[in-house]
């Protein structure tokens, strides 16, 4: 069976490269991957009604009996319609399809057949557009639960759902199940290939649901158990005591006192560094709570202790700030500071090499550039990855190899509930700076419709004369990055229009890396004025004369992301407003507006957001090497998630290494996904 999950998609029937190169784009390589491309949500698709019954805008299915052959009617250039009237016992409507030729041909009068497709009145008759339809036996499309895929440009539900039924046929019975039976007993879990069976083509709601928390189960029993396993390689590897223990000196430079917050996660890393076993902690705080400060006191450490210490950040206006900040911090401590880029020029890379090699540079922040093959440090104690999401695992752990079992700290401004991060980051321990600077002002959010938006483009003028900038972020459309594209570049001229005495920026994900962070460096200079984005602005970067924020259609973002815009504005101390446009109704539309404009609390927004959308929800997009969370709807999974905990544990006490002849099987996928995670989590 495991052989079977690696074939490569290429060999897949119906696939071949090119087919094979969109579903790269999924994230989908072998079979395994295909087969754990989980749906977003099911449709139900066996409600049928009659005709007379529907309603304006549903979408829905009708049996009905063809009447007359498809009419053609070609309405303008390189569009014709086609139009076919059918009836059942209550009535009749008419199926529309746009520049489809082949209905023509589709169709015999007198024959019955099963319609599915929004249902619209117009022009006193019911239509029904674009619709899919079949044989009332056939049910493949209609008369029964349909999985809802994650698309890419060039392929469509029915493609990825016949790969799915192809891949699902030729997969063998008689497999070992990973999960000991006991576990699967213990916890009432379906066998593996039922799950994979059910999860893409369920008989019904109850073998669906099973099949999912199989599968959930699945992935957290995994993932807990590999993170055990470099729990337990880390408590076996020999680290570097520091002999310095007092930071006192270097808070003695900042032009602010350190919070209470602050020195408690200071002082859990500093009993990490003079322990023998290597560091390995995670800093997960708010956005402004301080924690490159912390970070700064621990590099301190490091180089009294006769260390070398290096922050790596994502990105390479980050990375300068960073720069400037610990230069300005440091300059009077004697402490000797570089930068590397992608951008340093050759004669200047030369020469930081060698320094660093030599020991005469004593902390040293760049991006990737710092794991290239030629980077080598005289002495590294402390290796601090910034932003840790946005590196993976591999990248963090090459950083690390430059230096002899160094201390590991990583940090990150994403606020992560509790129950979420001891299951992702169980091989790390993990602070939290929870409290906020004194002084730094509260962003007050407003939750309005289209109605307000003259008025608050009256209240951001207002702003820009005063010399604020601002920033405008778009969500993306998943399913078309040109849509996407699009819809952003017409809002900033818009926004250009609206605002025509000042300078108006685009930034988007089809931008080249130096693209993004050239005009991201003008707005940090002043130089433009509202920066339109349909990406989620760099965290950490600062800016801050940035004082608004808009979040168009703010319905399509997590809270999570909302409270990480929210947080790019107000830097500079002065006040601070985040205006969220969205006409969604309802009552969870109720419920995030109040979140929003009440509370600035990150970890009890990323709670309130973990149990609105569930764990899929609030990662957003799949990552590779992490868990398919785009299963996840329920609070419940929560629940599953702390028992697939326990229950590795649980494992792990009896067998650490999994060494047991009942185990093997298990021992090999979990071998497997810590292998899958150094190489392709990112």
């Amino acid at each position: 069976m495991e052989s079977y999950l690696k074939k490569d998609i290429r060999f897949v029937k119906g696939v071949g490269e090119k087919r094979a190169q969109l579903f790269e784009k999924l994230g989908v390589s072998s079979v395994g991957d295909l087969l754990g491309l989980f749906p977003r949500r099911m449709e139900d698709r066996r409600i049928m009604k009659p005709i007379t019954s529907l309603a304006d805008g549903e979408t829905v299915g009708v049996t009905a009996v063809v009447c007359a052959m498809p009419a053609e009617k070609r309405i303008r250039k390189n569009m014709t319609v086609y139009t076919m009237a059918v009836r059942d016992g209550s009535g009749v409507m008419h199926m529309v399809w746009y520049n489809t030729t082949y209905v023509k041909t589709a169709f015999r009068v007198g024959e019955t057949y099963c319609f599915y497709g929004q249902v619209k009145r117009g022009y006193g008759k019911w239509e029904m557009l674009s619709p899919l339809y079949e044989k009332p036996d056939e049910k493949k499309a209609i008369g029964r639960l349909v999985p809802i895929y994650p698309l890419t440009e060039g392929l469509s539900q029915k493609i990825v759902s016949q790969t799915i039924k192809a891949c699902l046929e030729e997969m063998p019975d008689t497999v070992v199940d990973p999960i000991p039976k006991s576990v699967r007993e213990a916890y009432g879990l379906a066998e593996r290939n039922y799950a994979l069976r059910q999860i893409h083509f369920p008989d019904d709601e109850w073998c669906y649901e099973a099949a999912r928390k199989r599968l959930l189960f699945q992935e957290f029993f995994y993932l807990r158990l590999a993170v055990g396993f470099r729990r337990h390689g880390l408590s076996q590897e020999k680290g570097l005591a520091f002999s310095c223990r007092d930071p006192r000196p270097f808070f003695e430079v900042l032009p602010f006192a350190m919070t209470n917050a602050q020195m408690r996660v200071l002082r859990e890393i500093a009993k990490d560094l003079t322990d023998k076993r290597p560091m390995a902690r995670l800093v997960q705080g708010d956005v402004g709570s301080g924690k490159t400060a912390v970070a700064a006191a621990a590099m301190y450490m490091a180089v009294k202790s006769g260390y070398q210490a290096v922050l790596m950040a994502p990105t390479e206006i980050l990375a300068k700030q960073h720069y400037e900040t610990l230069s300005g911090w440091y300059a009077s401590l004697g402490l000797t500071v570089s930068i590397l880029t992608g951008s340093t020029t050759a004669a200047k890379k030369r020469k930081i090499l060698e320094e660093l090699k030599d020991g005469k540079i004593d902390v040293i922040v760049g991006t990737h550039a710092l794991i290239e093959e030629n980077v080598v440090f005289h002495a590294l104690g402390l290796a601090i990855t910034d932003e840790q999401h946005r590196f993976g695992v591999k990248q963090r752990a090459r950083l690390a190899e430059k230096g002899s079992a160094p201390h590991v700290l990583v940090m990150t401004a994403t606020p992560i509930p509790r129950t979420l991060s001891l299951t992702l980051y169980g091989d790390l321990d993990v602070s939290v700076t929870d409290e906020l600077p004194p002084g730094r002002k509260k962003v007050d959010t407003y939750a309005v419709t289209e109605s307000m938006r003259q008025r608050i483009y009256r209240f951001l003028r207002q702003g820009l004369e005063q010399g604020f900038q601002a920033y405008v972020v778009c969500p993306l459309v998943e399913e078309s990055e040109a849509l996407d594209l699009k819809a952003a570049t017409i809002l900033s001229a818009q926004m250009q229009e609206t605002f025509p005495d000042f300078s108006v920026s685009l930034i988007h994900g089809k931008m080249k890396a130096k693209e993004k962070e050239a005009v991201m460096a003008a707005f940090a200079a002043g130089d433009i004025h509202i920066l339109v984005s349909t990406t989620v602005i760099e965290v950490g970067v600062n800016v801050p004369n940035a004082c608004y924020m808009i979040v168009e259609n703010a319905e399509r973002f997590g809270l999570s992301q909302l409270h990480q815009l929210r947080g790019r504005v107000g830097r500079g101390g002065d006040k601070a407003y985040c205006i969220l446009f969205s006409d969604a109704t309802g009552k969870t539309a109720e419920e995030r507006a109040k979140i929003m404009t009440q509370s600035n609390d990150g970890f009890y927004i990323a709670e309130k957001d973990l149990e609105l959308r569930g764990p899929g929800e609030y990662f957003g997009t799949r990552q590779h090497g992490v868990p398919s969370y785009q299963m996840t709807e329920l609070l419940s999974d929560v629940k599953l998630l702390k028992q697939a905990a326990d229950a590795a544990d649980a494992y792990l006490e009896e067998d650490p290494l999994l060494e047991k002849e009942q185990n093997r099987a298990l021992q090999q996928v979990v071998a497997e996904k810590i292998e899958e995670n150094k190489t392709t989590m990112n």
